[in-house]
């Protein structure tokens, strides 16, 4: 169990953030025409990030809800894991191809990177 959430607290969270390569996405327009009608996924892991706020998807046999919104250049989400709640984090986004790279906490922690699919 302890592994499990683990992982899921990885969805946005994962290593210190080194980003040669992957552009800074600021505005909330250019972040929506990315995900838009497309899927975040990871090992494990597949999510819908919606314009309108809202998150949803599986994670290890787990349903996946939440909401985010865009504030002052991040991606602000607060997320659950089935009943879990995972609390809230506003991140950096950068893109590289396919790839998002979420970096936690106003883009000084972790990060991870989610396949636009």
């Amino acid at each position: 169990m302890r592994a499990i959430l683990a992982l899921i607290l990885s969805v946005f969270i994962s290593t210190p953030a080194m980003a040669e390569g992957f552009d800074p996405i600021t505005e909330r327009d250019s972040f929506v025409s990315l995900i838009e009608g497309r899927d975040l996924t990871r090992f494990g892991i597949t999510l819908t990030v919606r314009p309108d706020g809202q998150i949803t998807g599986r994670a290890f046999g787990r349903d996946v809800t939440g909401a985010w919104r865009w504030s002052k250049g991040y991606f602000c989400r607060d997320l659950y894991w089935g009943a879990r709640d995972l609390g809230p984090n506003c991140q950096a986004v950068k893109v590289q191809g396919s790839t998002l790279r979420f970096i936690s906490d106003q883009g000084s922690g972790q990060f991870a990177d989610l396949y636009l699919r």
